[in-house]
């Protein structure tokens, strides 16, 4: 039987940015089901080669081509005539692929365009709806992004599809030989890492984002040290997985000496790590802490709270739907303090939510002075949360059943279905 021939546009499936790692997730569901095959254009990280790559053990069946960005029209009609792929499905935010768009014409004649779509926030983007008429499924990946979707395009098919954590890998440890990998982990963080601030029984707060303008990292770093001015520095500590000087956000090991807190209370993991890795820093924290001013979902979070720890975020794009279920809550969300209405040549209008620094410093005191009773309880809640709405399985099983469905309604190349060259238009 011939399988259906995927060609897959993102950040690089095997990176570790969120984009990346929901994509080898799809990937990885569609590929089990050996109807299936991925040619990728492996986009938005440095490559050290460009020589095509095969995925053990999928083989011919997974073939990544690393790319600069996310491609170009020379290299879309080069990669359709040579592979014929029979859907062209791609992933991030759509500011990236206005080229794309702008060679629909020549693509969807033969394919259906199949869009995992993420915006962060309202007003609803007017200006993107001229992309969104020009898919012919788009997928969405909060809430947020389901309703802007459905208020700027609501003629285009359109689904809710959320992210998902593995929980396999990302889970609350309960064994003595887990427990004992956090128990120096936390070890190494309040006692090792310092000489004047030594407590074994200091909150560590975690927080693994980019370290980019919209994250905050730079306010996060200068608030935080000025809370524990407030409470003892003795009392808490901040844990950042990042690029401590990516060149879209701020010079943190600076900021760090700048504020003279360089002797443990804000320390900063700059090395790539596996999944399993990860998630010894998650049960190792207290709390995961996201204030972006614009967040379209925000993985690290979901990926805390499947791991029981509990989460601090700005109450903004999908981390809104992490944090509560609308009646339990599983971390702490901070509301914003101001909605800004900024903008590009690019992106006309959206908002950016930004928190106070009052309501920050009274999360953190909250977080501080919680009840063991209590956080345990919203610790379960939120691990339950994740496998009631973010479950990996039916995560797996949604995109096979929505990857099966659109092959079948839209066909491609020869058996081209429901796709129009042409509009009709009443001119008045």
């Amino acid at each position: 039987m011939k399988k259906t021939k995927v060609l897959v546009l993102s950040d690089h499936p095997l990176s570790p940015s969120g984009v990346g790692t929901q994509t080898r997730y799809i990937i990885e569901a569609l590929l089990k089901t050996s109807r299936y095959q991925f040619v990728c254009l492996g986009g938005a990280v440095k490559h050290n080669n460009y020589n095509p790559q095969k995925i053990d053990p999928w083989g011919e069946d997974w073939r990544i081509f690393p790319v600069d960005g996310y491609g170009n029209h020379d290299i879309i009609r080069s990669i359709i005539q040579k592979e014929r792929p029979d859907v062209l499905w791609f992933m991030t935010d759509p500011r990236f692929y206005e080229w794309l768009w702008e060679v629909e014409n020549e693509i969807r004649p033969n394919m259906p365009m199949v869009y995992y779509h993420v915006w962060d926030n309202f007003p609803a983007p007017l200006f993107n709806g001229k992309y969104y008429r020009s898919t012919d499924e788009v997928a969405c990946i909060s809430k947020v992004t389901h309703e802007i979707l459905q208020e700027v395009a609501p003629g285009v098919n359109s689904y809710y599809v959320p992210h998902a954590v593995n929980s396999n890998v990302f889970y609350k440890y309960k064994t003595p030989e887990k427990k004992a990998i956090v128990a120096s982990a936390r070890k190494r963080i309040c006692v090792e890492s310092t000489t004047a601030h030594k407590n074994i029984n200091k909150k560590i707060f975690f927080w693994n984002n980019r370290n980019a303008r919209r994250k905050q990292s730079g306010t996060l770093i200068w608030w935080f040290k000025e809370f524990l001015d407030r409470v003892g520095h003795d009392q808490a500590c901040l844990l950042m997985h990042t690029d401590p000087r990516d060149q879209h956000g701020q010079d943190l090991p600076l900021l760090i000496e700048h504020l003279g807190i360089a002797d443990g209370q804000v320390m900063i993991s700059n090395v790539k790590v596996q999944p399993e890795e990860l998630a010894h820093m998650y049960n190792a924290a207290d709390y995961t802490i996201n204030i972006s001013d614009a967040e379209g979902f925000g993985l690290a979070t979901l990926e805390s709270l499947s791991c029981g720890t509990p989460i601090i975020v700005n109450m903004t794009g999908g981390l809104q739907e992490q944090v509560t279920d609308g009646k339990n809550w599983f971390g702490h969300g901070i509301k914003p303090s101001s909605k800004a209405v900024i903008g590009s040549l690019q992106v006309p209008y959206i908002y950016e939510d930004r928190i106070s620094q009052k309501d920050f410093n009274a999360a953190l005191e909250w977080a501080l002075n919680l009840s063991d009773k209590r956080y345990k309880k919203m610790a379960a809640l939120g691990r339950r949360h994740v496998a009631d709405n973010y479950n990996f399985d039916e995560f797996e099983k949604g995109w096979v059943k929505l990857m099966d469905e659109i092959v079948a309604r839209h066909g491609s190349w020869e058996t081209r279905k429901g796709y129009k060259r042409w509009h009709l238009l009443e001119v008045a």
